[in-house]
């Protein structure tokens, strides 16, 4: 008889996040709007913008590096490094190579996702599989967003939601009597919804020129009340759906960690899930939406906040582009 496979777990995070604080305060200087208009509407105060000098790559690094010293493992025992963005350096090599090369690991699987903000969940579930498989023994994932590269800055009505940031997880398999684990993913994506969030240009379809540029075509766009209604929908959706395939209730949860876009659509979730809005993990506030890095940079915070403790069950969620989605549980 073979042995029974090894449970994949969380061994640790990081998160690293810009000095630079653009608040409500300063965007009303930029664009017409206020303080009060941005909070009352997503409960966002401020977000953190990337200097010059920084990239995906390099805020990556600096999540990874804390990730790693949190995990106890070293550079060279890292076999697998996925990066989840939709800002990268660069369009090639990936982000995950160039992350590769900061922290000094030589011998690695090296790769980009492109998710949006549902993109760390996609990433944990595909280093998990990788895993899985035996040949792999630790992986490095990784959510990293230059937002700020991407925002056009006279658009009020998105240049207020986002920010730039990145967290990282390891990931390597739990030892004999260790109950951590990852336990469960559900993602989702629906590809007939791509307009309603999407960057028009900078690819094959719409490549650089004159007319581009001029248009605007290179910045995020957004129908933000479509977004909204879709988000509810399928955030909550994919929580039911595995709470329900694995036989757990909502009050045995420690703490929900969702993806940080909007608190109306938090308050709509939790109330959708019966879970009192005190479980969430919330830094909306300090950061706004910063995409694949939303849910690592939350996780790390909550975990050295003391919000999750050992033999805690929490559930990640998150929404993005595509249009995708997606739903993990954890035992921590």
């Amino acid at each position: 008889m073979s042995p029974a496979p090894r449970s994949v777990k969380i061994k640790g995070t990081g998160s690293y996040t810009p000095q630079k604080a653009l608040t409500n305060n300063d965007l009303s200087k930029i664009v017409d709007t206020s303080d009060e208009w941005i909070f009352t509407r997503t409960g966002i105060k401020e977000r953190r913008i990337a200097g010059e000098s920084e990239t995906s790559s390099s805020m990556g690094a600096e999540a990874s590096k804390r990730a790693l010293e949190a995990s106890g493992l070293s550079p060279e025992e890292i076999d697998v490094i996925v990066v989840g963005t939709m800002t990268p350096d660069m369009p090639f090599p990936s982000t995950a190579c160039l992350v590769q090369e900061k922290l000094g690991i030589k011998n690695a699987v090296c790769f980009d996702v492109e998710a949006a903000c549902s993109g760390f969940l996609y990433i944990l579930e595909i280093a998990t599989g990788l895993l899985a498989t035996g040949r792999y023994r630790n992986a490095l994932v990784i959510g990293s967003e230059k937002l700020s590269s991407i925002l056009d800055w006279e658009d009020r009505t998105t240049c207020v939601l986002f920010g730039d940031g990145a967290g990282a997880a390891v990931i390597g398999f739990a030892e004999q009597g260790d109950d951590s684990k990852i336990i469960d993913f559900r993602l989702g994506a629906d590809g007939s919804k791509a307009d309603m969030l999407h960057q028009p240009g900078g690819g094959c379809a719409i490549p650089p020129s004159p007319a581009s540029l001029d248009g605007r075509q290179h910045f995020l766009k957004m129908r933000g009340k479509e977004v909204f209604k879709q988000a509810v929908r399928v955030m909550g959706q994919a929580a039911v759906e595995i709470l329900e395939q694995n036989g757990i209730e909502s009050d045995q949860l420690a703490c929900v960690i969702p993806h940080q876009a909007n608190m109306r659509i938090i308050e709509s979730i939790s109330s959708r899930l019966n879970i009192p809005i005190e479980r969430f993990f919330l830094n909306l506030d300090k950061y706004g939406n910063t995409s694949a890095a939303s849910i690592p940079i939350a996780l790390d915070e909550a975990a050295r906040a003391g919000r999750i403790k050992n033999g805690d069950t929490i559930l990640l969620i998150a929404f993005g582009a595509g249009l995708t989605w997606g739903s993990a549980l954890v035992r921590w």
